[in-house]
């Protein structure tokens, strides 16, 4: 079987596997978030998650610390469900003078972007889906 990054005599449904859909990139001061569309090889959509920090080491380079989740769209409902409780939690509860600047300002830094499909992509990060 040809590894799915090779691209000669790959199939159609082979290269299209893990394809890059449609991305969103959100930058939040120190830290990135990616959310990306990705597909199976069966062309079932799922999530991934990425949170990015550049983090620089003692010789003064730098590299990008991720973590990733992955999220099936069995998953989405109870997923979305959960993160706004937490978060209606949080606002409704958090102690007074815990946060020194309004969430309004922290809002204020987050860019959103939104990037066209990979053309060509293939990530194989993980076993196969």
């Amino acid at each position: 079987m040809e590894s799915v990054g090779n691209k000669e005599g790959a199939n159609k449904s082979e290269s299209k596997f893990k394809q890059e859909i449609h991305s969103k990139v959100i930058r939040a001061g120190k830290r990135t978030y990616f959310f990306d569309v990705k597909s199976t090889r069966s062309n079932e959509y799922y999530l991934t998650i990425t949170e990015s920090k550049k983090r620089f080491g003692e010789n003064g380079k730098f590299s990008y610390e991720k973590h990733k989740i992955f999220l099936y769209r069995e998953d989405f409902e109870k997923f979305v469900d959960s993160l706004n409780e937490v978060v209606d939690y949080i606002h409704e509860n958090q102690p007074e003078g815990v946060i020194d600047e309004p969430v309004k300002n922290v809002e204020e830094e987050v860019v959103v972007e939104e990037k066209e499909p990979a053309k060509d992509y293939t990530n194989v990060d993980f076993e196969d889906i």
